[in-house]
């Protein structure tokens, strides 16, 4: 079957094959037998409601869905609503955190059929069982360029984990450090890792999940999990019914610890001032 996949905005795993389209049908439009419209934000479903009816006009079937439609996503297609490297090994997450929309949208954690890929971006690997997860190592072991995107659970990496994953062609790793409480684990998690690469090991950091929390709070955990030996990757909370417009500051501020290059300049110059403040 030949498929078109509709996108409302591209990202960076959009797919990027000949009947890959963002936003409204071009004058000169391919044969196919489906239109898929996916959407993966909520803030973009009205898009995608009104891509469904203007790629209607052309082609008969036409379906919309994707993440913000809480598809459990029951199997994993490479290359056909994500680029081709991008694999997923495993839905849900058995963890039930109040932020995240993984558990309620996908369910415990469940295993689905190994495809070959060098960008993991399963919610969380490490709760699979041992015999699904050594059989992910096994297939990254032909693997280059690897990265672990969806993120690895700081307190569910052990010696062995960590043994395995320095035994691969690794060049990105993203942990997670939501909340205080979890600066702990990370620093245990970076340890047992012990790559000394520190620009390899990334980690998500939420900010704003509690509305009263400001700046230099922020900036306290961040600092924390740059200091444990990761860079962090802020990211501000969005609640999955709507979208929060944060005001310019914090933006700005965000923006500044998500980037590699960002993140190490910010902390020069602290360090700068703070030495010259000393004097």
């Amino acid at each position: 079957m030949k498929l078109i996949r509709v996108f409302p905005r591209r990202t960076s795993s959009t797919p990027t094959d000949d009947l890959v389209f963002i936003g409204d049908p071009p004058l000169e439009r391919p044969q196919a037998d489906e239109v898929h419209v996916s959407c993966t934000f909520t803030w973009d479903k009205p898009v995608a409601e009104r891509l469904k009816l203007a790629w209607g006009q052309y082609y008969p079937i036409v379906k919309v869905g994707g993440v913000a439609y809480d598809d459990p996503s029951n199997e994993f297609i490479p290359g056909m609503y994500l680029k081709e490297g991008i694999t997923i090994t495993s839905r849900g997450c058995n963890n039930q955190c109040p932020w995240c929309l993984a558990w309620k949208r996908e369910g415990k954690i469940r295993e689905l059929p190994i495809n070959e890929g060098h960008i993991i971006q399963d919610n969380n690997l490490l709760q699979c069982n041992h015999s699904h997860i050594d059989k992910v190592f096994d297939m990254l072991r032909e693997q280059r360029q690897i990265q672990f995107t969806g993120g690895l659970e700081a307190r569910l990496i052990t010696q062995e984990i960590a043994d395995r994953i320095r035994g691969l062609r690794v060049s990105q790793i993203f942990l997670a450090c939501d909340t205080d409480n979890a600066i702990v684990p990370l620093r245990k998690a970076i340890r047992l890792l012990d790559i000394p690469n520190t620009r390899k090991l990334r980690c998500y950091v939420l900010l704003k999940y509690d509305p009263e929390e400001t700046k230099l709070h922020a900036l306290i955990r961040l600092l924390q999990v740059y200091e444990a030996g990761a860079i962090p990757f802020a990211q501000l909370y969005q609640p999955p019914d709507e979208k929060i417009y944060y005001p310019v500051d914090w933006r700005r501020f965000t923006r500044t610890w998500q980037r590699p290059a960002g993140t190490v300049t910010a902390i020069k110059t602290m360090l700068n001032n703070n030495a010259k403040g000393n004097k």
